[in-house]
């Protein structure tokens, strides 16, 4: 993949905002037991590419496998890959389950508009073990502050870049991402 920083993982996220374009950065968060902290907290989470597919279709994969959601299209993506590290306790975690040495994830955020009403959300999506609890609609101040904070500087960008695309002042937003 073009551009992909060298010694981190690629996944993508989402941010997902509503088809009534309401005064708000639609997005859902999703309230999911982190595989590193063992407590609930709602963050945006990344989804993994698997090899060979490009990051857009990996983001289209990953909010239907996480969401059930089918009637989305994309409408911006962040053109560069954005980075965080991993803190030690997190990255030896994170070696032992995935394999290989990652230094952090290298993601690329694409904004989705969901072009059906919400109640196509369906977070078991067919799993045993569905990955997310679920979901809400925030603001984009409470995606960042609910942010781990090694994961914030990405999402404050992520928010920043697609500020221009979200509508009203009182912007509500909705940054769905997927699994690790």
């Amino acid at each position: 993949m073009e551009g992909l920083p060298q010694g981190y993982r690629p996944n993508v996220g989402v941010c997902l905002i509503n088809s009534e374009d309401q005064t708000s950065l639609s997005g859902s968060l999703v309230r999911r037991v982190t595989l590193f902290y063992n407590k609930y907290n709602y963050e945006p989470c990344p989804g993994g590419i698997e090899d060979g597919e490009e990051p857009k279709a990996a983001a289209i994969r990953e909010l239907q496998e996480e969401t059930g959601i089918i009637s989305a299209e994309i409408i911006a993506e962040v053109h560069n890959w954005l980075t965080y590290d991993f803190p030690p306790a997190v990255k030896a975690k994170v070696s032992r389950l995935w394999g290989g040495e990652w230094h952090g994830q290298a993601q690329k955020w694409f904004l989705m508009r969901l072009t059906k009403d919400d109640s196509e959300v369906n977070l078991a999506n067919g799993e045993v073990d569905p990955e997310f609890a679920e979901w809400k609609w925030a603001n984009p101040e409470e995606v960042i502050e609910q942010a781990v904070d090694y994961k914030r500087p990405t999402y404050e960008e992520v928010i920043r870049t697609f500020k221009p695309y979200f509508q009203g002042n009182d912007i509500s937003a909705k940054c769905k991402s997927t699994k690790w």
